[in-house]
C-alpha cells in the first residue's frame, strides 16, 4: 500500500510537472542557478553568510531575476521553514494604507522561527504602492527592525519616496545579456525535448529584450505547436515583425518609393496583428541598421520620438506612421 500510495505521489508530481507553467517550472532555486546579476548574487550571498542582513531594494526590469533572487534569499536562509518566515505581498493588487497598517504590521510583530533572527517581507512591485501607504511603510519599517527585514522590489526607484530608498541598500538589476539568454534556452530545451535552432534563439533574445520569462513565455507557446522552433515561429507568436520586414519597408521609403513602402508597412503590421505604438519602436530600432549617415540616423529617430508621442495622445496610429515614412521619402528627396 506504501508503494502505491508512493507511486501514485510521483505520477501527480510528474503530471503537476508536464502542465505546468515554465516560468515557474525553470524558476531558480539557489544562487548557483540564477543567470546574470553576479555582482548583485555576491553580496547578498555575503550577508547570507553572516546571517544578517539590511533592507533591500531590488530595482530594474521586469523578467531579470528580482522576485526569484529574494525566493532564494528566504530559502537560503531559512531553509525548510522559509514559509513560515517569508511573507510576499503584490504592491499592485494590495496598494492602499491598510495592507501596511494590517497585514504587514501583523506579521511583522511576530518573531521569526529558526535560527535566525528576523522575518522577510517581500512587497513585490511596491513602485505601485500609494505615497500614503509608502509614508506608512516608511514608519513600520523603522519600528519591527529587531523582527523583519524588508525586500521591495519595484521596475522605478525614482517611483519610491527618498525616506525608503535612504532606509534600504539598493541593487539595480539589469536586462540579461544573450550568452545567459542562450543558457537557459538550451537547458529547457535540452528538459522539454525540442529543438531550436540559432536563428529561433537569436529571434527569442530579439523579442524578449533580456526578459527571461517572456522568453519562457513565447518557448512554451512555442513547444506547443511544434518540436523544432524557428525564427518563423517566435515571431508569429511573439506578435513581432522580423527586423527584415521592418528594413525592407524603410528601405523602400528611403528610394523614394513612397506607395510600396505604405503598402508593404500595411501588410506587416496586418500580418503580426501589430498596433502603432509597437510597430514604431521597431523602426526606431531598425533605424540604426539603415545605410545612411549617422547625423540623419538621429534626425529620423527623432522624427520616430514625435510620431509616437502624437499617437499616445490619442492621434490616428495610420495617419501618423504614414507622416513618419513621409520623412523617410522626403529624407531621399533632399539627396
Amino acid at each position: 500500500m506504501e508503494e502505491e500510495s508512493k507511486a501514485s505521489e510521483e505520477n501527480t508530481s510528474d503530471n503537476a510537472s508536464k502542465h505546468s507553467m515554465w516560468v515557474e517550472k525553470y524558476r531558480p532555486k539557489a544562487f548557483a542557478d540564477i543567470k546574470g546579476q553576479k555582482d548583485i548574487l555576491t553580496k547578498v550571498k555575503a550577508f547570507i553568510s553572516q546571517k544578517n542582513m539590511p533592507h533591500l531594494m531590488f530595482a530594474g526590469p521586469a523578467g531579470v531575476g528580482k522576485s526569484t533572487t529574494a525566493l532564494v534569499i528566504a530559502r537560503e536562509l531559512f531553509g525548510e521553514q522559509w514559509r513560515e518566515n517569508f511573507l510576499e505581498l503584490n504592491a499592485s493588487d494590495e496598494r492602499g494604507i491598510d495592507v501596511v497598517r494590517t497585514k504587514v504590521k501583523d506579521f511583522a510583530r511576530t518573531r521569526a522561527m529558526g535560527n535566525v533572527p528576523f522575518k522577510i517581507i517581500f512587497l513585490d512591485e511596491c513602485d505601485a504602492l500609494t505615497k500614503e501607504a509608502q509614508q506608512a511603510l516608511r514608519r513600520t519599517m523603522e519600528n519591527y527592525t529587531q523582527t523583519t527585514r524588508f525586500v521591495l522590489s519595484c521596475n522605478y526607484s525614482s517611483k519610491i519616496i527618498d525616506p525608503i530608498q535612504s532606509r534600504c541598500t539598493v541593487f539595480r538589476f539589469k536586462p540579461l545579456e544573450k550568452e545567459q539568454m542562450f543558457e537557459i534556452f538550451d537547458k529547457i530545451a535540452k528538459e522539454e525535448k525540442i529543438q531550436i535552432d540559432k536563428s529561433g534563439k537569436e529571434a527569442l533574445y530579439i523579442c524578449s529584450e533580456g526578459d527571461c520569462r517572456k522568453a519562457e513565455n513565447i518557448l512554451q507557446s512555442c513547444a506547443a505547436v511544434a518540436t523544432k522552433i524557428t525564427e518563423d515561429e517566435i515571431y508569429s507568436l511573439a506578435s513581432v515583425a522580423k527586423p527584415k520586414e521592418v528594413n525592407e519597408f524603410l528601405n523602400l521609403a528611403l528610394q523614394n518609393k513612397f506607395i510600396p513602402a505604405r503598402e508593404k508597412l500595411l501588410e506587416t503590421m496586418l500580418k503580426y496583428g501589430l498596433s502603432g505604438s509597437d510597430i514604431i519602436k521597431q523602426i526606431q530600432k531598425e533605424v540604426w541598421n539603415l545605410q545612411i549617415a549617422d547625423p540623419e540616423k538621429v534626425r529620423l529617430v527623432d522624427k520616430c520620438g514625435e510620431i509616437e508621442f502624437r499617437m499616445t495622445e490619442g492621434s490616428d496610429e495610420f495617419l501618423q506612421l504614414e507622416a513618419l515614412l513621409a520623412q523617410f521619402t522626403l529624407h531621399a528627396m533632399k539627396k
